[in-house]
């Protein structure tokens, strides 16, 4: 950025880019016509035609490979623009490009970074009042879910406890579902903030985690967790923290649709040059046609576990959002209804 900043104080280069480039060229050009001048100006008299034309190709050489390099480092403003753009895209990382100068590339810094600042106040801004109306109508939800408690206690008749156990029924649903709700805004926040670096990550002490976290939902339905790692650990571009949740959340969705007495089986191997995390059990399964609409957000397939268990429908979304940003892949396979299901993670 040296040499565009010194260029840039240059009155009639100032505004220009183009210009810029042109003046590098320019100078570049007549190096070799004045260095070629004086050679043949202030060298000896018997200087010969051959020794003249070995001087202009070398001259001439140098003066490309100089003006090679001077056009490569003016072009260090693109490139800077181009790194801040591509970060902010990957990592949400807010650049401080400058914004001070006045020509193409400098109007072209100072417009990514403009642009950027205006769209993380609009996503600010966005959320604040997401979180502000979700927070008032669960409180909005609450109050009626309390007026249905109170009329119940006062033991009406039994139409109109039909009634207020109907409105306690639907106050419950809704005050699930804005609850559901906050927490997948919350959960999308910690997923685009969370910066991953590679690190190795070692298989033992991550599932001994999952397994603590997992204990009494096993124990309550009396199903075995069988816990096959193939490979003790692996160098991924994924936090420790968030792969857990993924785990817990996979695992914690085969137990809720697992029978009880069953058994859940999780291999952890590696299979040419990729890694595979999987997980099967032998519980309600779906019809495979329908395995991408398990991934979306608030899914149709949400239903209850085989004890009733309630489901949010957005867990394995926020799984599928993990991993991709990840770089990695999640799939869904059953050979049908009650057949059971598999699901893999693919780095």
């Amino acid at each position: 950025m040296q040499l565009y900043k010194k260029l840039s104080h240059i009155g009639f280069l100032k505004n220009s880019y183009a210009f810029k480039f042109l003046f590098v060229a320019f100078i570049g050009i007549h190096i070799p016509l004045i260095g070629l001048l004086f050679f043949v100006l202030y060298g000896s008299k018997t200087i010969s035609t051959d020794t003249i034309l070995i001087f202009a190709l070398i001259m001439t050489l140098a003066a490309t490979g100089i003006t090679l390099l001077f056009l490569k480092l003016l072009i260090k403003p693109i490139e800077v623009a181009s790194k801040a753009l591509s970060e902010y895209r990957n990592k949400k990382t807010i650049p401080s490009l400058p914004t001070n100068f006045s020509d193409e590339a400098g109007l072209l810094m100072s417009n990514i970074q403009d642009s950027i600042e205006e769209n993380e106040k609009f996503i600010t801004e966005k959320q604040d009042l997401v979180y502000l109306l979700s927070h008032d109508l669960r409180n909005f939800v609450g109050n009626s879910k309390s007026v249905a408690l109170l009329i119940l206690e006062e033991k009406p008749s039994e139409t109109i406890t039909e009634l207020a156990e109907l409105i306690l029924q639907s106050t419950e649903q809704q005050y699930n579902y804005i609850e559901n709700f906050i927490k997948l805004l919350k959960e999308q926040d910690q997923i685009i903030e969370k910066k991953s670096e590679n690190e190795i990550v070692q298989f033992s002490s991550i599932f001994s985690v999952v397994s603590k976290q997992l204990d009494q939902l096993l124990i309550h339905k009396n199903i075995k967790l069988d816990l096959s790692i193939e490979v003790e650990e692996a160098f991924l571009k994924i936090d420790k923290i968030l792969l857990i949740r993924v785990l817990v959340n996979l695992i914690d969705n085969a137990i809720k649709f697992s029978f009880p007495n069953s058994e859940i089986k999780v291999r952890v191997y590696v299979q040419g040059s990729k890694l595979f995390f999987k997980i099967t059990d032998k519980g309600l399964g779906f019809d495979q046609k329908q395995s991408h609409e398990l991934f979306r957000k608030f899914t149709k397939m949400s239903k209850l576990g085989t004890s009733n268990e309630p489901s949010t429908g957005i867990g394995l979304y926020l799984c599928k959002k993990i991993i991709e940003k990840h770089d990695g892949q999640i799939l869904a396979e059953s050979d049908g209804v009650n057949k059971g299901a598999t699901f893999s993670i693919v780095f």
